[in-house]
């Protein structure tokens, strides 16, 4: 392989003085003004954890149209990596791809380095944009990757479950039954996937509106999480639940609007807290006995009349950006990452597993016109 790019070359941005500097890589902004310095604060274990695990995670912001990777270094330190995607969503992947979902696109990014091999001396992978399919705006959320490989995607503006599609912007497989047509109307929020055996199995919604744009007025309680097969509700009540996830026999959800993550209960169609976090919950995966979730700031300084603003008030707390690392056991935060500055809302994360210090490639950047590499020949050495 060629590795001609030279991505590690920013001013780390500052971190909080008590924990110390992290690792960052080159935003990837080619010769656009720099953006407004983001502080950045993380617990003083997170790196060991990351380490003692052999894990990194993937994180987006769509707000500032970033995919984050965040692993660490042979030095003991926290190591950020970032390249730009416009509005950034849903992500998911492993040691050897990711997929995402963007504005208007489906990248598919694949690690290009070999077992043992490193790129500029320390990445272990490096995920580099090889494909790119075409959907349109049509506002997608979260991801899910079958169990033969085909890729499945909540697509909110049209209220449905979808797949990529050869010669149009995607397959519909799946609607909820209250949805009476496909229009670009946004009508319940269709907004989370939970795959189980790798099938698409749970999905979550604002509410059950069939007008457009109809789940801003049911936020406060009208919330909901479907069994696709059965097309059964197993949750209601809920205030505006993102990431249905099934994890260790249980379906888990972020009950968003109150700032909950939980579980389900099945028998009692209920939702079971398990640790109240400081900010909009969007994302979550999970790791042996921990959950790890994404927190955003409120839109408007305001969240409009949510529990969560009230519960906010009620600690004397603001609302945070990053990511936190909860404990299923206590419900106590073992470890966390903060963002202070322009990047104030993140969307979904997930783990990859065996993987240390991972770097990426945006789309339009000069490195990735230089990061050249090659399968071995067809006619062999």
């Amino acid at each position: 392989m060629t590795d001609t790019a030279s991505p590690d070359t920013a001013t780390p941005d500052t971190a909080s003085p008590d924990t110390g500097t992290p690792d960052t890589g080159t935003p990837d902004t080619g010769k656009q003004d720099a953006p407004p310095a983001t502080n950045i604060s993380f617990s003083g274990g997170i790196a060991g954890f990351l380490a003692a695990n052999a894990l990194s995670l993937a994180f987006t912001s769509y707000q500032s149209g970033r995919l984050y990777l965040l692993g660490h270094g042979a030095n003991g330190k926290l190591a950020i990596h970032e390249a730009q995607y416009r509005q950034a969503m849903g992500v998911v992947g492993d040691m050897h791809r990711l997929y995402l979902g963007t504005l208007t696109d489906i990248v598919r990014l694949e690690n290009v380095l070999q077992p043992n091999q490193l790129a500029n001396g320390k990445h272990d992978k490096v995920y580099v944009p090889r494909n790119v399919q075409v959907v349109g705006g049509i506002d997608i959320h979260e991801l899910g990757v079958r169990d033969n490989g085909v890729l499945v995607f909540v697509n909110t503006r049209y209220s449905c479950l979808c797949e990529p599609s050869l010669t149009h912007s995607f397959r519909p497989i799946w609607k909820p039954n209250f949805i009476s047509k496909l229009a670009p109307e946004d009508r319940c929020h269709l907004n989370g996937l939970a795959m189980v055996d790798r099938k698409p199995k749970y999905v979550s919604a604002v509410c059950r509106s069939d007008v457009v744009d109809g789940w801003r007025d049911r936020r406060h309680d009208g919330g909901i999480v479907i069994d696709i097969d059965t097309d059964e509700i197993v949750a209601e009540g809920l205030s505006m639940p993102h990431s249905p996830r099934w994890h260790d026999g249980k379906l888990w959800v972020l009950n968003s609007g109150s700032g909950e993550l939980g579980w389900i209960d099945m028998a009692e169609k209920a939702f079971k807290p398990v640790a109240f976090c400081p900010g909009f919950l969007r994302g979550l995966a999970f790791h042996k006995g921990h959950a790890i979730v994404t927190l955003s700031k409120p839109r408007y300084k305001r969240f409009d009349g949510l529990a969560l603003a009230d519960t906010l008030d009620a600690k004397e707390a603001d609302a945070w950006c990053g990511v936190q690392i909860i404990s299923l056991a206590t419900g106590d935060v073992a470890h966390w990452v903060r963002f202070d500055g322009p990047i104030q809302e993140l969307f979904d994360v997930c783990v990859l597993p065996q993987v240390k210090n991972p770097l990426t490639l945006g789309l339009n950047t000069p490195e990735i016109a230089n990061f050249i590499s090659m399968e071995p020949p067809a006619w062999g050495a």
